[in-house]
């Protein structure tokens, strides 16, 4: 059973939009996050002097970008960025606290984030190729690898998504096919749309082979951060348009029933009434409130 874990956030400006530091109790690792109008305040901070990895977000010509380095100064490494890269708002610098990793340790680090980064494509990177990971000992390896993992927790809570693999193996489903999982249908005949849902734990996934419509439909809402979703899995592949409709080609994990609805019919939906439970026909949403007077009942007794 997966244990719960601890994340402390400190707004550094009292201000969400501003500076931010993130650890996790028992981490060796330290999160600093800043925009790029406050990168001076930020590398004034002992912590971005420190042996680390970042990575620099923003656009360029209308697209995401993102670039992955690493440093035995970091913020030595983001000064050169800061005269050289026009393009980047915001820069993610991480540490230990202790300073405990040497250069080994960070470009072992860089390449594996490279390499995650390039593997989810959803983001453009800038780095021409992704660097040979260091040579560390079998047990320094499994450090890093941890390091990782909790990485992987720290920076989705922090909206940072480009290294989340939100795509699930057949397997990983088949394996947990001994639970209950809900298993929703969505249906659209005049855009030839037929998907299949699960719900597992907080995510809801849709599967294999469903389909979906080939391009984002609503002209008004072209801005829509869903339809930028839309282009993200046509352009990973994800949502396979050399047929008519397209099919997802992997199992795909959403947040909720709202955006996989929005992905499937290229526009804005209301996924908690879209989709139905394949049993009986019910919407999500009456699925769901029969779940919470059940649980009105066990508190009752």
């Amino acid at each position: 059973m997966t244990k719960g874990r601890s994340l402390e956030l400190f707004f550094i400006d009292g201000n969400p939009d501003g500076m931010l530091t993130a650890e996790v109790f028992n981490w060796t690792g330290h999160i600093l996050v800043a925009p790029r109008v406050k990168i001076k305040d930020a590398l004034a901070r002992k912590e971005a002097k420190h042996t680390g990895v970042y990575v620099l977000l923003g656009d360029q010509g209308g697209d995401s970008l993102a670039y992955i380095g690493e440093g035995e100064d970091v913020s030595n490494r983001i000064r050169n960025h800061d005269s050289a890269k026009d393009w980047w708002g915001k820069a993610i610098i991480i540490t230990s606290a202790a300073d405990n990793l040497h250069k080994a340790h960070v470009k072992y680090l860089e390449s594996r984030l490279i390499e995650m980064a390039s593997a989810v494509s959803a983001i453009k990177l800038e780095n021409g190729t992704v660097p040979a990971r260091s040579s560390l000992s079998e047990a320094a390896r499994a450090n890093m690898e941890e390091f990782l993992g909790t990485l992987h927790i720290v920076l989705p809570a922090l909206g940072i998504t480009i290294f989340q693999n939100k795509t699930r193996p057949s397997h990983d489903l088949a394996q947990s096919s001994d639970r209950i999982s809900p298993r929703f249908v969505l249906e659209t005949p005049k855009h030839s749309v037929n998907a299949i849902a699960e719900l597992r734990g907080a995510e809801f996934v849709v599967l294999k082979g469903s389909t979906a419509r080939q391009e984002w439909a609503s002209k008004a809402h072209t801005q829509h951060g869903y339809k930028q979703l839309h282009d993200e899995l046509v352009a990973n592949g994800v949502l396979d348009c050399s047929t008519m409709p397209a099919r997802f080609s992997e199992n795909y994990a959403f947040n909720s029933p709202s955006a996989a609805a929005a992905i499937i019919n290229g526009r804005s939906a209301n996924g908690r009434l879209e989709w139905r439970l394949e049993s009986d026909g019910r919407t999500f949403k009456e699925w769901e409130m029969a779940q919470l007077s059940l649980l009105d009942g066990e508190a009752a007794q």
